[in-house]
């Protein structure tokens, strides 16, 4: 199995763009806010940190058979970064299965960014043969529980470290996207 890589993904409004470590001075400021964390845990990372990060991420998986894809969110018509996609895909049972996140930061959220990023995502994985697509997400967290139904995902019965997983099987896309 060879491993995926991120492509370029446009959708209406945004452009995802493969994560490059140059991207982490200006997503340290993106992701400033200390309240995004209050679901996740952990704090804001400083540049430096976010850049060691993101070399890790971009060199990829020590797993030869799973694929770590990370994006940087901009918003075309401010030409700016408003946060990040990812999507850690290997095989399953039944094909391949992906577990993907998102976090867009706290001045563009309430506009409808995050479930456009992930339904551009969850496409884009389905054209990549993606069969099943899973979030965790905490319970109390509405907004990301509103990204992932935008996204096509459901909730289920399963609980994994105090988050419920969201699921959704099948080649079924939930918008058109652009691969550029």
């Amino acid at each position: 199995m060879s491993p995926l890589a991120a492509q370029a993904i446009s959708t209406r409004r945004l452009d995802l763009l493969p994560l490059r470590v140059e991207h982490a001075e200006e997503m340290a400021a993106v992701l400033s806010d200390p309240a995004l964390h209050i679901f996740i845990g952990g704090t804001p990372e400083s540049p430096q940190a976010l850049r060691s990060r993101y070399q890790r991420l971009t060199a990829g998986s020590p797993d030869p058979a799973v694929s770590w894809l990370n994006w940087v969110i901009r918003l075309r018509d401010e030409s700016c970064a408003t946060g990040t996609v990812q999507a850690t895909v290997g095989p399953s049972g039944h094909g391949l299965i992906a577990e993907i996140a998102w976090v867009v930061g706290t001045p563009w959220q309430g506009r409808g960014i995050a479930g456009e990023a992930a339904r551009g995502l969850v496409d884009w994985l389905g054209g990549q043969q993606v069969r099943t697509v899973i979030a965790h997400i905490h319970p109390e967290h509405r907004a990301s529980a509103a990204v992932a139904t935008a996204a096509g995902l459901i909730p289920t019965d399963e609980w994994h470290e105090g988050e419920i997983r969201w699921h959704r099987s099948s080649g079924a896309t939930t918008s058109t996207i652009h691969r550029t």
